[in-house]
């Protein structure tokens, strides 16, 4: 079956003059939009392509991969205007409309905007900035330590929104954030904590004691290349842990704590020093 929307494996099954076309077993076929890939297209060969509905209402393939699928929520510009709404830049010769019903207010040329991509009533792909209505609060099949695919959303007072796995919102805190962020950012995330009402906090490093005990290499490692001595310690600012390791405060204690039990390093109020 040929999806719309994302990507399909599907074989060159007619070629006609210039024309090839692609299908499956159980599909009709569909025209490969790229006219220089072509002349070097066989039969039976197998693609990896983007299918769409072309400006005439025909089945069209693309191998180019654009930046966003149907169903994912992206951070798209828009290079364009019209009666009809707004087109965006998402990869492909043919730019991607935003109507104007799906809208939440009149869009800007240059500017970037979070959509989600859809397809309308007539099978075209489409994209709307009204994805609220796509995204739930409340976790489903999630469990804490989870690592998922985040794209940061909008500043609130406790910290940031972020979209989780493209279908569901989650919170990062301000006290917990080590690392500037960008509305539109994409980056790994994991599931910190679940609270009674089903909402879901974020963190951007791995909970528990995993994330630990790979620190503790890395900082021996760390130590090891600065002659046994990193002017470091549990007394540091939260930002020089993390510009040098890539971790909260927290678990950087929890680390050196390991190590120090292990009686691997000394502990100063200024340094940390392998033994």
């Amino acid at each position: 079956m040929i999806h719309i929307g994302t990507m399909n494996t599907l074989t060159v099954v007619k070629k006609q003059g210039p024309d090839v076309y692609l299908g499956s077993n159980v599909s009709g076929k569909v025209l490969l939009a790229d006219k220089k890939l072509s002349p070097s297209c066989q039969l039976d060969d197998v693609l990896e392509v983007f299918v769409y509905v072309d400006a005439d209402g025909h089945l069209a393939a693309t191998t180019t991969v654009p930046f966003a699928q149907v169903g994912d929520i992206a951070w798209l510009k828009v290079v364009s205007l019209n009666y009809v709404g707004a087109f965006l830049d998402w990869g492909l010769t043919k730019n991607l409309l935003v109507p104007f019903s799906e809208q939440h207010h009149e869009l800007e040329v240059g500017r970037s905007y979070l959509v989600k991509l859809f397809l309308d009533d007539k099978n075209r792909i489409a994209a709307t900035t009204k994805i609220d209505r796509f995204l739930t609060d409340e976790a489903e099949d999630f469990s804490v330590g989870q690592k998922v695919s985040l794209i940061i959303a909008d500043e609130t007072d406790l910290g940031v929104k972020a979209i989780i796995n493209h279908s569901h919102w989650g919170q990062l805190y301000h006290n917990e954030l080590f690392q500037p962020v960008r509305k539109g950012q994409k980056l790994d995330g994991y599931i910190k904590h679940i609270r009674e009402d089903q909402k879901i906090d974020l963190s951007l490093h791995q909970p528990g004691y995993g994330k630990v005990v790979s620190l503790t290499d890395t900082i021996l490692n760390k130590l090891k290349d600065h002659e046994g001595v990193l002017q470091l310690s549990d007394k540091s600012p939260p930002e020089a842990i993390y510009a040098m390791f890539g971790v909260s405060k927290k678990v950087f204690k929890q680390a050196i704590g390991s190590l120090y039990k292990q009686k691997l390093i000394s502990l100063d109020k200024h340094a940390i020093r392998l033994l």
